[in-house]
């Protein structure tokens, strides 16, 4: 498994508080999920799952921030192959040349399956008109066929992403990825497996999957768990080539616990630009759209307002030592013996975007509470308290920094008594 790449370490303090951080924005506050973003022109079009607002609800927005803004069924006219049912997860993209192809998932009156059609539209606000009395994609004996999205490569090449709904009959689920022709309405070669349903954490489900291209790897965003709970999740895999093989992150990008219960459930993700936009439950029912900042650090994302862990151990350690075998530690090592007045612990950390972060550093102390000192980027110290919960007792402090946009370098250094540091996250 991928342990991120970022650089590693530690943040924290609690001394001149700033304001606190900024978590991701409900930009659509009704149902709406399973969100695809295309930009074009200066107008930015978001196509959702079938809801009370018709089979392809669309909305528009002059920047990722909004104000979003409802404007009715981008595919009002039904397949000739599909029956009553929802229809999930559109995908738009628009073709060289110059018309635009919706890719949807619709109930197939032949198989009693969900399969995957086309529609094609001379603008984003459509209407889109289906292209084929048949389904482009359906395997009915894998359970049918989810979640489309289009990808085009840095050379031009065109493919199609989806998952076989094995899920729906106890079979394997997979995420595939088909070479197309230019007018991603038939395929050019054989279907390749990516990703499959063999984590546990996950519940057994993969899907929605959105895949970009990074200057060093291919990175493959994925939801994973059961999307009517909060366990529903955003991870992503890396690949050096892009039929494979993909490697997931050590842990998810998004969880309803690495946002700090901000978003319930965020899945149904996609990457556009500098924005990640996702679903998550909504209070009163249905799933809205949400937009954060999106940033790479090393060709891996990071999304504001998502805890991402440092191990403290991989920093650069000044007359410190790093402690193998610690006990209930993340990854079982920690940053200690920081007990000297010139005993530090220094990382590189990454922000999407300038501005607040929370900070929580995973700590542990026992004779009695301790003080280290945070500086960023070589400003003004902070003072970080650490309470007095026992060797071994690993837990956290946290605290509100402001950071530059890119890459920040972090110190926490001995100030008072002894304590050992596990992680920190930054959010």
């Amino acid at each position: 498994m991928l342990r991120l790449v970022l650089p590693l370490l530690l943040l924290l303090g609690l001394a001149t508080p700033v304001a606190a951080a900024v978590p991701p924005a409900l930009v659509i506050g009704h149902d709406f999920p399973d969100p695809d973003v295309l930009q074009s022109g200066g107008t930015y079009y978001a196509y959702s799952t079938s809801s009370s607002r018709g089979r392809v609800p669309f909305a528009t927005a002059p920047s990722p921030s909004g104000p979003w803004t409802a404007q009715g069924d981008a595919l009002p006219q039904k397949p000739a192959w599909a029956g009553n049912g929802g229809f999930w997860a559109p995908d738009v993209s628009r073709r060289s040349d110059g018309r635009f192809l919706m890719y949807f998932t619709g109930p197939s009156t032949a198989t009693g399956r969900m399969c995957l059609g086309a529609a094609l539209a001379n603008g984003p606000a459509g209407p889109f008109q289906p292209t084929s009395a048949q389904p482009l994609v359906c395997h009915a004996g894998e359970g049918g066929d989810i979640d489309p999205s289009s990808f085009v490569d840095t050379n031009g090449a065109r493919y199609l992403l989806y998952k076989n709904d094995g899920n729906a009959i106890g079979q394997p689920t997979i995420i595939w990825l088909q070479p197309t022709a230019a007018d991603g309405l038939s395929f050019t070669g054989n279907r390749v497996e990516l990703l499959r349903n063999d984590r546990p954490e996950e519940s057994g489900v993969i899907e929605a999957p959105v895949l970009v291209k990074r200057p060093s790897q291919y990175v493959l965003f994925y939801s994973a768990g059961i999307y009517t709970s909060g366990n529903y999740q955003t991870g992503y895999a890396v690949s050096g080539s892009l039929t494979g093989s993909y490697t997931r992150a050590y842990r998810p990008l998004l969880t309803t616990a690495s946002l700090d219960g901000a978003v319930n459930g965020p899945g149904g993700a996609d990457a556009v630009g500098g924005t990640m936009f996702f679903h998550g439950h909504l209070g009163g029912g249905g799933r809205g759209m949400y937009a954060a900042s999106l940033g790479w650090a090393n060709d891996f994302p990071v999304v504001r307002g998502s805890r991402v862990r440092y191990e403290a151990e991989r920093g650069t350690l000044h007359n410190a030592v790093v402690r193998s075998g610690a006990a209930g530690a993340s990854q079982g090592q920690v940053a200690a013996g920081i007990d000297q007045p010139d005993s530090w612990v220094e990382t590189s950390v990454f922000a999407p975007v300038a501005g607040n972060y929370t900070v929580h550093i995973g700590y542990s102390a026992g004779y009695g509470a301790a003080q280290h000192t945070l500086t960023v980027n070589g400003g003004a110290a902070q003072v970080v308290n650490y309470p007095d919960r026992g060797w071994d007792n690993w837990t956290q402090v946290a605290a509100e920094v402001n950071l530059a946009a890119g890459t920040n370098t972090l110190r926490l250094q001995h100030l008072s008594r002894w304590a050992e540091v596990d992680y920190v996250e930054v959010a």
